[in-house]
């Protein structure tokens, strides 16, 4: 994830610099001056999970996958560098998890489990916001969403030992971010990159206390980078 943080950043730094070359021709001069304002956004994910353990002699690899996020918005300006958001969307991704126990059978039917997911996210954000210089101006957000997963099989009654892996359905998540406001023409375009953490533990234990695959766990939790491309 470092190193997809680290290319999303530079290509936010090289979009910036080739604004600042450009004449200073203001665009969209009282695109902020409207209180309520409305977009969408699309962008990509990379999701894994974040595992704790009640027991040492147990381990999950999560092979983390990309996936995409499509979404609108609708913001509210308090002031000039304060912006409340709201952003309900859609976020799909996939992992597939190899167990490591000594009780588990070693083939790939009973150790490795697909795991995809596919989100109704819907984030209430704060947006704090530079003061704007000619087409620019850079912004953190961050705050909390419920998020919920179709794909969870939480009331399947079938579990590991069938070779389903399930998963709550009713989720909330943090996040964080930081972008860029670029003033085009005719619309404004933000690029943001922002962390995605869980709150809950979205684990759905096996019927079995003893299972194998769920009595080591103590905690699985979403952990996941989002690239947002926000038009508005």
């Amino acid at each position: 994830m470092n190193r997809s943080f680290l290319c999303i950043v530079s290509v936010l730094i090289f979009i910036g610099n080739s604004f600042a070359q450009k004449d200073k021709v203001i665009n969209l001069p009282s695109k902020d001056k409207k209180k309520i304002h409305y977009g969408y956004y699309l962008g990509i994910n990379k999701k894994g999970f974040k595992v704790s353990y009640e027991l040492a002699n147990s381990f999950v690899d999560v092979e983390e996958k990309y996936g995409f996020n499509i979404g609108l918005v609708l913001g509210y300006n308090i002031s000039d560098n304060l912006n409340v958001r709201l952003e309900p969307g859609l976020s799909s991704n996939s992992k597939v998890l190899t167990f490591s126990n000594p009780t588990i059978p070693d083939t790939e039917k009973d150790r490795v489990r697909k795991v995809p997911a596919t989100y109704f996210r819907i984030p209430l954000l704060l947006q704090f916001r530079t003061d704007r210089l000619d087409n620019m101006r850079a912004f953190v957000i961050g705050g909390v969403s419920y998020d919920y997963n179709f794909s969870s099989n939480q009331k399947n009654s079938d579990d590991n030992f069938e070779g389903e892996f399930r998963m709550k359905t009713n989720n909330f998540m943090y996040e964080v971010g930081l972008g860029v406001d670029f003033y085009l023409p005719h619309f404004k375009f933000s690029p943001s990159i922002r962390g995605i953490f869980a709150m809950n533990n979205e684990l759905v234990r096996d019927n079995n206390p003893a299972s194998p695959w769920t009595l080591p766990i103590d905690y699985y939790g979403t952990r996941g980078i989002f690239l947002n491309l926000t038009f508005e």
